[in-house]
């Protein structure tokens, strides 16, 4: 996400970074640039004109264009706009109600509603540790309720039996005594979704509030529909009381332009990103994140809850152990390797990192791509416990047998030995607290010449 206006504003930010001294003309034509940009991200004009008018007279104070880094202090301005922009911090999921409850989802038909929900009530279950039931009010679409049942029953989730022919308010009323006999401490409302707004959804929405009273009403919206999205964000504010809205396909957005513009034209919270197909793929929002991201300055706070999300405390400490003792197994890498598939792959661990746009053109050059991972797995899976615990003992006879057993050739199995030599003397040197070469420039390049 982020992608093509992260690379924007690189441009923009390397030539603002070389001046020793900024003129108004030079702050002129970076902030064209950034207005383009945002532009180009699909950001909404009024939120585009509104950003620059607020970043202007701040970038062509005296004290930046005397300044000694006057680009570094642009992109401050810059960052802290950004931040206000999409939100200035994370709203917290409201739960401040007498149990179970009541949340409601909403939207256009297609963004992502059914699944989202399964999402969400799986991230309060494992984050917040409360019991939940979903409810499908989807009496339209075809199917729409069965799927729903079956995402609860493939994640054993619980889910409000169907009872063929009745009515949204219906089972509103017998969700809530459901969940009070079940035990349920929250129920989630997938409500019925149109190809486009209309006074019928918009009525039967406003009688679904009225009859569960939600402490929270999540708008669904679809990432990839841009500015599209920030005006049915709209739209719903001014028919129920909206509290806070979950951007789905995040992760096919390049653009980025709802998640920038939908706080400003909406006035309420982007508090969820959904980023991928699976039902672990949702992300709390966080705004001081998503900016570091926009800017290239990488997200590794989060790139750490993420990668802790799916390691068992008993794999956490084992990591940590060989980190502090500096010894780095085979096995240690295997780990590395499977996480990294649960995390994206390749790609989605490095839009975490900082000055990701040079990472991926060391990438590119390298020859690296997705399917390294999966033929460095089969590598170590080919070999003895023994040559996993000590790469050291790997001969010639060995590398031809290991070569065989993962359908590659000697020619690589040299290379991931090389490959894993120089991150054992990265771990070591992590271990000693020296990351000299770990820098916001990205990744080594020798780490890079050892895989062409």
């Amino acid at each position: 996400m982020f992608e093509n206006l992260t690379n924007k504003f690189e441009e923009v930010f390397s030539s603002l970074k070389k001046a020793p001294s900024l003129d108004e003309k030079q702050v002129d034509e970076g902030l064209r640039g950034i207005r383009q940009a945002l532009l180009e991200a699909d950001v909404t004009l009024d939120v585009a004109k509104q950003f620059i008018e607020n970043v202007k007279p701040k970038a062509l104070g005296q004290e930046i264009i005397r300044s000694t880094s006057p680009g570094q202090i642009v992109v401050k301005i810059v960052y802290d706009e950004l931040v206000k922009l999409l939100g200035e911090k994370n709203e917290d999921i409201n739960l401040n109600a007498v149990p179970p409850v009541p949340m409601m989802l909403v939207g256009l038909q297609g963004s992502g509603k059914t699944t989202t929900t399964a999402k969400l009530a799986k991230f309060l279950e494992k984050n917040k540790k409360k019991k939940i039931m979903m409810v499908s009010l989807d009496v339209y679409r075809p199917a729409a309720q069965e799927q729903l049942k079956s995402l609860g029953e493939q994640n054993n989730i619980l889910t409000l039996p169907i009872i063929e022919g009745q009515l949204p308010p219906d089972i509103c009323r017998r969700a809530i005594s459901a969940a009070n006999l079940n035990g349920a401490e929250i129920i989630l409302f997938d409500t019925a979704g149109r190809t486009q707004i209309d006074l019928q959804m918009m009525s039967e929405i406003k009688q679904i509030e009225s009859i569960i009273k939600p402490t929270e009403t999540f708008l669904v919206a679809d990432s990839l529909t841009g500015q599209v999205a920030a005006e049915v964000a709209k739209e719903f504010k001014n028919t129920v009381n909206l509290t806070g809205i979950i951007l789905t396909r995040a992760d096919g957005d390049a653009r980025g332009g709802a998640a920038v513009s939908m706080k400003y034209v909406s006035n309420v919270p982007i508090k969820f990103l959904g980023i991928g197909e699976k039902i672990e793929n949702i992300e709390v929002f966080h705004p001081d994140r998503i900016a570091n991201r926009i800017l290239g300055m990488g997200d590794i706070v989060s790139l750490v809850e993420k990668a802790s999300q799916d390691l068992s405390e008993e794999n956490l400490k084992k990591t940590e152990e060989n980190l502090k003792k500096g010894s780095f197994s085979m096995e240690d890498y295997l780990t590395q390797l499977r996480q990294m598939k649960k995390m994206g792959g390749i790609e989605g661990v490095m839009s975490f990192l900082p000055g990701v746009s040079k990472i991926k053109s060391q990438m590119d050059k390298a020859g690296v791509d997705e399917s390294i991972i999966s033929q460095n797995e089969a590598i170590i899976l080919s070999m003895t416990k023994k040559e996993r615990e000590n790469p050291k003992i790997i001969d010639g006879s060995r590398r031809k047998r290991i070569a065989n057993g993962s359908g590659t050739d000697v020619a690589t199995i040299n290379k991931l030995l090389k490959q894993f030599k120089m991150m054992s003397e990265m771990m070591k040197k992590m271990s000693k607290g020296n990351l000299k070469g770990m820098t916001d420039k990205g990744i080594p390049p020798e780490l890079f010449n050892q895989l062409k």
